[in-house]
């Protein structure tokens, strides 16, 4: 098969690699109908996340399943699947809890990685979530969005307890967090306060459900939720990108007994810990269990209740997928989707 390789900063490259089989009986393999890059593959082909040896990428999936281990019970092939980006058995206590990204068996879903023609998914039956039946093809990036960053702008939401009646600020203007604006919609907050610089995606975060924009970054953006919010702050606050920076005017732009939902992965991040005791916000954050919400989500989309593929502004053959890295990289494009 072709798949996608990262051999060191800025060097990707799409090469012959052998065919995913069925290495262990909880093993599923799969015929990818879309992947994409994420804002996260960004960390090491920007040298910021080291590249020890040429690394197979991707880790979000949708596809139809071609082959299942002998102990796979739930999914069969034929199957259109979504998938998380960790592995999981949906079973232990952890899972239960709806934890799925700390699953006690957890592991990378898509070993072989998920840039590529075919992937190996790893316990297959707690991490695989079939559609209804076969989509069409204009449901296909909405079902992949949901497969990472739908999920994680969902969870970042549901961590910064939004609801209604409640006002929401949204640290981020990539998918994740574009679509914690959506999610916050979708979870009923009275206004949405997006902080983006830039024309398309302000465009997208107002038709995804921001009420207000914030161009202005770090103690001004902060200076500036709390002119909106009579001095107070928001009651939730969504952190999708992962610094210092970001998460700082996530805290500080939360009211006392607010919360802030942070999933952007964070590199370098350290908190100060008297600002934080005296601040009363809440923290709650991390790997995004997207698959709890898979079957809700899955279902919205069926429906057509959202439209989150809306985030893919860049469609490119597989073969291209350096460019679609390049593309992310220069901030011409939200998210890359890639055709196998």
């Amino acid at each position: 098969m072709r798949g996608t390789v990262l051999y060191a900063p800025g060097d990707v490259r799409v090469e012959d690699r052998p065919d995913p089989r069925i290495e262990q009986p909880t093993d599923a393999v799969i015929r990818l109908a879309a992947t994409c890059v994420c804002g996260s593959d960004l960390w090491p082909y920007r040298g910021i996340e080291p590249v020890n040896q040429p690394t197979p990428m991707g880790h979000e999936y949708v596809g139809i399943v071609e082959e299942v281990g002998s102990e796979v019970r739930t999914i069969k092939p034929g199957q259109f699947v979504v998938g998380s980006f960790f592995a999981s058995d949906n079973t232990c206590e952890i899972c239960r809890a709806g934890y799925q990204t700390s699953c006690v068996r957890r592991e990378f879903a898509a070993a072989t990685g998920a840039q590529a023609q075919y992937a190996r998914i790893a316990l297959a039956d707690g991490t695989l979530v079939a559609t209804p039946g076969m989509p069409d093809p204009d449901l296909i990036p909405s079902l992949l969005a949901a497969s990472d960053v739908l999920g994680t702008g969902w969870f970042g939401a549901v961590a910064a307890e939004v609801g209604p009646g409640k006002t929401v600020a949204v640290v981020g203007d990539g998918a994740v967090g574009l679509l914690a604006v959506l999610a916050a919609r979708q979870l009923g907050a009275e206004r949405i306060i997006a902080m983006s610089r830039h024309e398309p995606r302000q465009k997208l975060a107002l038709e995804f459900g921001a009420t207000d924009l914030v161009t202005e970054r770090g103690d001004e953006g902060v200076a500036r939720v709390k002119e909106l919010t009579g001095g107070l702050g928001a009651h939730s606050v969504i952190e999708a990108v992962g610094t210092q920076e970001s998460m700082m005017q996530a805290i500080r732009s939360t009211r006392p007994g607010g919360h802030v939902g942070y999933v952007g992965v964070a590199h370098d991040v350290a908190l100060p810990g008297e600002e934080l005791f005296f601040s009363h916000v809440h923290l709650h954050g991390g790997p995004a269990p997207v698959r709890q919400y898979l079957p809700e989500l899955i279902g919205l989309i069926w429906d057509r209740a959202i439209d989150p593929g809306k985030v893919f502004d860049l469609t490119l053959p597989l073969e291209q997928a350096a460019e679609g890295y390049k593309a992310m990289d220069e901030r011409r494009a939200i998210k890359t989707l890639l055709q196998p």
